[in-house]
C-alpha cells in the first residue's frame, strides 16, 4: 500500500471533515475505521434513530462502570461503529455551543479557540436553511434544517415556555441561545446528513482518500516521532504508515484507549499494564465529562401523539412511506422544539437543555408509555462531575474501563432538582392545558428533595456526550495532552481532532462542535492561517 501524507484513526464526526479538507487541498489521506458501511435504513432514515445506538453492528456496545452515585447502575455509552462514526448512529440534533463555552476554552489555555476564533468554521461547514443570517453558513458540505413542526405539540413547548418567563430564540445556533424555539437537525431530503454524508462521500471522489477497514491496535513510533499505526485487518496484524502525520480522531473513548496502549498516558498507570511510558500524559483519559438528562413524561388528553404509531402496523407505513418519497414521520428525528434556559438569576448563561419529543418513550425505544403522552428530555449543561477512561489490560481488543463519576458534585444534584421543579412548571402553562394529561415520571407525588433526588438515581440517563479525556490547553499545562495546534504534547508527528479535546463540554450535543474541530484541525494541519476572527456583530451595529 502506497503511503499517504496522513493517517485519520476513525470515520467519525471530525475524521471526515478533516479527510474532506486534507483531500480538498490535495493531500492524500488514509482513513481507517473499523466498522463498516452506514447505508442501512436503519442509520438512514431520521424516525429510525433508536435502533443503530443498539445495534452491535453498528454501536461499540461501551457500558460504564457501576456508578456509584446513581445506585451502582451500569449505563450505556454509545460510539458509533460504522462509517460516520456516532454521527451515523446519534439523534442529529445540530446545536453549536454557547460564546462562552468557547471563550472559557480559550481563556483556560486553549488560545485560538474562542468563540469569535470557531465561529468562521461553524459557518465554512454548514448549508443553513433558515433564511439569510450574519450568524449561519450557506455553503458548507452539512445540511442544516428545521422539521415541519406539524403536530401542535411543538408549538405549545415553545408557547409554553415563553409563558412561564422566558424569551423566544429565533436561532439557538446565531446571537441568542437562550429561549424556546425550534430545533435544529443534520437532516436533509428526508435522510440522515451523517458526517458521512456530508464528507466523506465527496472526499472520496477525490481519489485521494484511501479507506481501510480494520481495528487500530497502537500507533507507531520511531524514537518520539509517530509514523504510522498498527492496526488488525481479516485476521493479520499490518502497519499502516504516514508520510507526514497521523491524527487520532477515535473518539473520547477510543482515542484515549489508543494513546496509553501507545505508550502516551499516566505513567504509573502504563506501567500497571505492562506498557513503557513515552510520554507521561497524566490528562489521558482523564476530565471525562457528559451530559445526563431525566425524562419528564406526561400523558396527553388527545390522540395526536406519535403513540398511534407506535405498533407494528404503523412503524411499518412510516417506513414505508419514508422508503418510497422521503417524506412524512420518517423524514424527522421527531426533536422539532427546543429550550436553553438558566436554572437560576445568578447563573450566567444557559445551564439546562431540553429536547421536546410527542411520545412519552425510552430513549432506546424499547418501552413506550401506555396511551398517548409526550415528554421532554432535561438535563444541566455543565456538570462538575469529572470521570476517566482507563485501560482494562495491555490487550487492544479489550474494552476501556469507563468512569464517568457522574453526580459526584453536591452541585449536581441542585441543578437537576431544578431541572425538574422548572419542567413542571413550564408544562403547567396556559399552552398545554389542552394537552396536558396526568403526570407519568417522575409522578406528582415525587416532591421533595428526597424523592426528586432518589428518582434522579434510579432514572437519570446518559446524553451521550462524552468528551474531555485528551484536553487542550497550553503546552506548559501537565494535565493538557494537546496544544492548541492539537499537537500531542510530549511527541512528534501526533495530533488529537475529535471531541476529546474539549476542556470542558459545551452547551448541548456535541455533533457540531466534533465537526468544528475537524474542520478547524484542517487549517492547522495544513499550516494555514486561522479564518479571520469574527468580530461581536451586535457592536459591529
Amino acid at each position: 500500500m502506497k503511503i499517504s501524507d496522513y493517517v485519520i484513526v476513525g470515520a467519525g464526526s471530525a475524521g471526515c471533515a478533516l479527510a474532506y479538507r486534507l483531500t480538498e487541498a490535495g493531500r492524500s489521506v488514509t482513513l481507517i475505521e473499523f466498522g463498516g458501511s452506514d447505508m442501512g435504513p436503519f442509520i438512514q432514515m431520521p424516525a429510525a434513530l433508536s435502533y443503530p445506538m443498539n445495534m452491535p453492528r453498528y454501536d461499540w456496545g461501551f457500558m460504564t462502570q457501576p456508578e456509584p452515585h446513581l445506585g451502582g447502575r451500569r449505563l450505556a455509552t454509545p460510539r458509533g461503529k460504522v462509517i460516520g462514526g456516532s454521527s451515523s448512529i446519534n439523534g442529529m440534533v445540530f446545536v453549536r455551543g454557547h460564546r462562552k463555552d468557547f471563550d472559557f476554552w480559550a481563556e483556560s489555555g486553549a488560545a485560538g479557540w474562542g468563540y469569535d476564533d470557531v465561529l468562521p468554521y461553524f459557518k465554512r461547514m454548514e448549508t443553513w436553511h433558515g433564511g439569510a443570517s450574519e450568524w449561519r453558513g450557506t455553503d458548507g458540505p452539512l445540511h442544516v434544517t428545521r422539521g415541519p413542526r406539524e403536530n401542535p405539540l411543538f408549538d405549545a413547548f415553545i408557547e409554553a415556555g415563553q409563558q412561564a418567563g422566558w424569551p423566544h430564540t429565533a436561532d439557538y445556533n446565531g446571537e441568542h441561545q437562550e429561549g424556546f424555539g425550534p430545533m435544529e437537525a443534520t437532516i436533509w431530503q428526508g435522510r440522515r446528513w451523517s458526517a458521512a454524508n456530508a464528507y466523506l462521500r465527496p472526499a472520496r471522489k477525490t481519489g485521494l482518500l484511501t479507506v481501510v477497514r480494520g481495528f487500530a491496535r497502537r500507533i507507531l513510533f520511531r524514537d518520539l516521532r509517530a509514523y504510522g499505526v498498527e492496526i488488525d485487518r481479516k485476521g493479520q496484524v499490518e502497519q499502516i504508515h504516514a508520510g507526514r502525520e497521523v491524527i487520532l480522531s477515535a473518539s473520547s473513548i477510543n482515542t484515549p484507549k489508543l494513546l496509553m496502549l501507545s505508550g502516551i498516558g499516566p505513567a504509573g498507570h502504563l506501567q500497571d499494564h505492562g506498557i513503557t511510558p513515552l510520554a507521561d500524559r497524566p490528562g489521558v483519559g482523564s476530565n471525562l465529562q457528559d451530559h445526563l438528562e431525566i425524562y419528564m413524561q406526561y400523558q396527553s388528553l388527545q390522540p395526536i401523539t406519535l403513540y398511534g404509531h407506535y405498533n407494528l402496523f404503523g412503524k411499518g407505513r412510516v417506513g414505508a412511506e419514508w422508503m418510497l418519497t422521503k417524506t412524512g414521520l420518517g423524514a424527522s428525528n421527531q426533536f422539532e422544539s427546543c429550550g436553553f434556559i438558566r436554572s437560576s438569576d445568578q447563573v450566567d448563561y444557559p445551564d439546562i437543555q431540553y429536547h421536546f419529543l410527542p411520545l412519552a418513550v425510552r430513549y432506546d425505544g424499547k418501552v413506550a408509555a401506555q396511551g398517548h403522552g409526550f415528554q421532554a428530555h432535561v438535563g444541566p449543561m455543565r456538570s462538575k462531575s469529572r470521570g476517566t477512561v482507563r485501560l482494562n489490560s495491555a490487550q487492544p481488543k479489550d474494552a476501556p474501563l469507563i468512569s464517568f463519576n457522574y453526580m459526584s458534585h453536591e452541585d449536581d444534584w441542585k441543578e437537576f432538582r431544578a431541572c425538574i421543579r422548572l419542567t413542571r412548571k413550564i408544562f403547567d402553562q396556559p399552552a398545554f392545558a389542552p394537552y396536558r394529561g396526568d403526570e407519568i415520571q417522575p409522578g406528582a407525588a415525587v416532591e421533595s428533595d428526597e424523592q426528586i433526588d432518589a428518582f434522579i438515581r434510579d432514572h437519570a440517563e446518559s446524553a451521550y456526550h462524552p468528551c474531555g479525556t485528551a484536553r487542550m490547553g497550553a503546552a506548559s499545562d501537565p494535565m493538557a495532552v494537546v496544544d492548541p495546534e492539537l499537537r500531542v504534547i510530549g511527541v512528534e508527528g501526533l495530533r488529537v481532532a475529535d471531541s476529546s479535546i474539549f476542556p470542558r463540554i459545551t452547551n448541548g450535543n456535541l455533533n457540531a462542535p466534533s465537526i468544528m474541530t475537524g474542520e478547524k484541525a484542517a487549517d492547522h494541519i495544513l499550516g494555514r492561517a486561522a479564518l479571520p476572527g469574527r468580530k461581536d456583530l451586535r457592536a459591529a451595529e
